[in-house]
């Protein structure tokens, strides 16, 4: 336990690839750390537009715009007194609701059908809260490697039923078939996820071109602590496993970023 008084720090970086197949990338991302009145806080941002939908960078970059603007005019007043996860989770769905109306409007205008994924996270000095919608995913990386989300995906809900396996899941040709998204969804229900901040941990968010082609034991090998040890590094030890990810002929746009706390 860290004692009081005793502020964590946080490094990041990102990494990201259009991939062997598509001509654009139509993954967003967006990270910022704020002092702020409770402290040091960093905000992650994760959006996979739909793969196969037109204009899908469109929907992705309209939900990582919102919530930075957020993280500008309202994070700061929410840190003018005590960070409350009930106050949080009310402001990223209404974010989340504003997103979706937008995008689905452009959709109308343009004659489209286009969606994003969302996976945010917000870490302060003792917790993080985790808001998403879809397939992206968080990780915390420490002793072991721990998915913090769940995926909103057909595979995922039938895994959850014991219709598959978790082994059936991975080949499973349904396995990106999303139960809902930003934009293409006519109501939205995200999942919220809160817990402690640990010291000398990684927390990772990428898109889920980033996980298909490479294993736990894998992300742990270059992502643990004791290997990313400044954002440089982080950011080459990334990009190592996003072309081990091309190597096995991952096809999908392929976005990691994360955060080092010490």
């Amino acid at each position: 336990m860290r004692k009081k008084g005793t502020a964590l720090n946080f490094i990041m970086s990102a990494a990201t690839d259009v991939g062997i197949e598509k001509e654009t990338n139509q993954d967003s991302f967006g990270a910022k750390l704020v002092q702020t009145a409770c402290g040091n806080i960093a905000v992650c941002i994760m959006c996979d537009g739909m793969g196969g939908y037109a204009k899908g960078e469109v929907a992705s970059a309209t939900v990582v715009n919102i919530f930075n603007k957020w993280i500008l005019e309202r994070l700061p007043v929410l840190c003018a007194d005590s960070i409350r996860g009930d106050i949080i989770r009310q402001e990223w769905e209404k974010l989340v609701q504003i997103a979706s109306r937008k995008i689905s409007d452009y959709g109308v205008k343009k004659n489209i059908t286009l969606g994003t994924t969302l996976t945010v996270i917000m870490l302060t000095e003792t917790e993080y809260y985790i808001l998403n919608v879809g397939d992206s995913r968080a990780y915390e990386i420490a002793d072991a490697v721990t998915v913090l989300t769940k995926d909103q995906t057909v595979v995922a809900r039938e895994v959850e039923l014991g219709v598959l396996t978790e082994e059936e899941a991975k080949t499973d040709p349904r396995r990106s078939v999303l139960l809902q998204c930003i934009g293409a969804s006519d109501y939205i229900e995200p999942d919220f996820f809160t817990g402690k901040v640990k010291k000398d941990s990684v927390y990772m968010l990428c898109s889920d071109g980033f996980r298909h082609e490479v294993s736990n034991a894998e992300i742990f090998q270059y992502m643990q602590p004791a290997v990313m040890v400044d954002p440089e590094q982080m950011r080459q030890n990334m990009e190592a496993l996003i072309e081990l990810n091309k190597q096995r002929y991952e096809t999908d746009n392929i976005s990691v970023l994360s955060v080092r706390t010490f």
